[in-house]
Parts: structure tokens; sequence; C-alpha cells
């Protein structure tokens, strides 16, 4: 059995661009999978403990299970660790710990639903939460539209919008702007992108503020809720993690984006739907991602 660290993974180095290419890959086999919805639990507060099971398409003979917990007041916040198995033997092949490749699989879902369900000409792209989440978003969503000239908005908070700029100052294409307020934030924006773990109420309490045509990606699904209801469709990650929503019955239109990917159904139709997309994170992704690593055994 490997032990696979998160030294170990970072040091591989592996490029933002591969991580939007895999976690399109893993969306493309979904349906071969057994993909289960994640078991959440609550020990105190908004603090969770989520269990994530996947079994690979058969020819893969993997088996993984995620536990990935948030707690309130942890730096990072965010922790996982993940068992694989051989599922013709049933015996565990892997510990590995799955950190970076939660942030990474995350921000690069997040980066392929806004490249896939954007409007054609879009321009201004709007953040809120420059955590590790919100960086790997930006890493993956700038290294795919370095061909694009862009505007990104940050919302004010401490100093973590001046900082992320500095981080990302190389990025020639992109113009900087700092929010001081959610409305000046979202208003007139292409695409709102949310990475904050934690959020009392609506983020924007006025739906209208959202301009047609606009895309709205909650990557850990809060503060939106008002937004399920009104907007023209709304894709998701999977729908049985989605099922159990407040107002999924109400969904005008609803749809996974491996539905979009595949060509199954259409995802943007015109330029003045207000989609929604909601990155529930799956475990697909995560066993997806660790079986990459794994396979190449000169990689570790």
């Amino acid at each position: 059995m490997k032990i696979i660290t998160d030294e170990e993974i970072r040091a591989l180095d592996i490029d933002p661009r591969k991580c939007v290419e895999w976690v399109r890959e893993a969306f493309l086999i979904k349906g071969e999978c057994q993909l289960p919805p994640k078991v959440s639990l609550h020990p105190q507060g908004t603090d969770f403990i989520n269990t994530m099971p996947c079994i690979l398409p058969p020819e893969y003979h993997t088996f993984g299970c995620k536990v990935v917990s948030r707690i309130k007041g942890q730096h990072p916040a965010l922790n996982s660790e993940m068992m694989m198995f051989d599922t013709l033997t049933g015996k565990m092949t892997a510990l590995v710990n799955t950190d970076w490749i939660t942030a990474m699989r995350t921000g690069a879902v997040a980066a392929l639903a806004i490249n896939t369900l954007r409007k054609p000409d879009a321009e201004v792209y709007s953040f809120i939460g420059l955590g590790a989440m919100g960086h790997s978003t930006l890493d993956c969503f700038l290294a795919t539209n370095k061909d694009r000239e862009i505007t990104v908005r940050l919302k004010k908070y401490k100093d973590h919008a001046e900082k992320t700029i500095e981080k990302y100052e190389g990025h020639e294409n992109v113009c900087w702007q700092i929010s001081e307020t959610m409305e000046d934030l979202v208003s007139y924006a292409d695409v709102v992108v949310s990475c904050i773990t934690d959020a009392d109420g609506l983020l924007v309490e006025d739906t209208s503020l959202l301009k047609p045509g606009v895309l709205v990606v909650p990557v850990h699904t809060r503060g939106f809720q008002n937004c399920d209801t009104v907007f023209d469709k709304v894709f998701a990650d999977d729908e049985g993690h989605v099922r159990g929503f407040r107002y999924f019955s109400q969904f005008k239109k609803f749809g996974e984006l491996s539905q979009v990917l595949k060509g199954e159904m259409p995802g943007r139709e015109h330029d003045k739907e207000r989609i929604l997309s909601y990155n529930i994170g799956i475990g697909i992704h995560d066993l997806y991602f660790a079986s990459k690593i794994l396979e190449n055994q000169r990689m570790i």
C-alpha cells in the first residue's frame, strides 16, 4: 500500500490546464461510475464532515472513499484524506492526502463550468472568497483563458484582494478591479463566482442586480438560493447531490454539466439566459485525480 502525502503531490507541479482536462474526462465517464450522494454530518454549527465514496468504471477496478472536513477556526479550514481499494481483491492500495486534489479539482470544475456556460463575449468576471478555493479557481480559469482580454473583479476583504492581484500580476490579459460592496461586485458582471465556504443568508438580496446573460457559480452552494426559482437554467455536478435542495422542484430547467459536455442536452442557448451552476464537489473527481497520479509510479 502506498501512502501519498500532500507534499509529494504538490512537488509534481501539475499544470492547472491538466486539472481542467482531468475533470472533463471524469465527467465524460460519470455515467459508468457508481457515485452515491455524499453523506454529510454536522458535529457543531455549520461545521461538516463529509464521506464521499465512488467506484470508477470496471476497467479501472478502483474504489475510493474520501473524508473531508470543514471545522471553523482551523487552518486550513478544509482537510481531507482518501482511501483507495482494488475492487478485484478488496485490498487497500493507497492512502492519499487530498488537500491539494480537493482544491484543484474544485477550481478546475468551476473553470470548466465557466468556460462551458458563459456567454461567448463574457468580459467581466467577479469573484468573492479568495482563500485556497478561490485561488485554485483563478489558477484554472486564468490558465485556460490566456487568449481572452478579461476584467476580474475581486470583493474587498481585509488585504486578500490586493494580495491576490499581486500573486497573479503576470497575467497581462487581465484588468483587475476591487469592489467594496456586493452590489458593485455583481452589477454588470457576466460571470459571478463565489468561493466562500460559509455564508449567513443571501449574498445578493436583489436578483435584478444579476443582469440578463449572467452565469453564477456558487462553488460551495451557499448564498444564492434566491436565484434557484428565477434563473432560466440550473446545472450541477450531479442530480443526486442537489435533489434535496429546498427549491429543486421549482428549478425552471435542470441538467448535469456532464450532459452538456457529452452533447446530450444544450447548455447556454442564448445570451439573455441567466444560468446557475452549482459545483457540489463529487468523489469521482478526487478519485480520478488520485488514480492519474498513482498510475505513473515514477511521478511519486
